[in-house]
């Protein structure tokens, strides 16, 4: 991750808010690109703890990984989530957010 240029990355942003009027669509934009194109599931690593990320969600005005460790589910914030190495396809999307929500 972080490999893609500024360019790159505000090209990924205007693609999913394209049709967006305020903030909260661009961020329902960027949960349905993220939420379309992130291959799940993966396995990562959270607090040193094996979890298994299925799904992705749109909570509490941002956009969480749903991380299940056996019978065990609990919603970890995306721009939060250590992705594992190499990144699952479609991560650039949490990139793309990433630089949204920081800019």
């Amino acid at each position: 991750m972080g490999s893609l240029s500024r360019a790159e990355l505000d090209a990924l942003v205007g693609e999913a808010t394209v049709d967006a009027y305020d903030d909260d669509e661009q961020l329902t934009g960027l949960y349905t690109m993220i939420e379309g194109n992130l291959a799940v599931p993966f396995t990562t690593q959270v607090l040193g703890v094996e979890v298994t990320v299925r799904r992705v969600d749109l909570r509490h005005g941002g956009v969480v990984a749903i991380c299940h460790r056996g019978r065990i589910r609990q919603a970890v914030g995306i721009l939060d989530l250590p992705l594992p190495e190499p990144s699952p396809p479609g991560a650039e999307w949490i990139e793309a957010y990433r630089h949204w929500a920081g800019g």
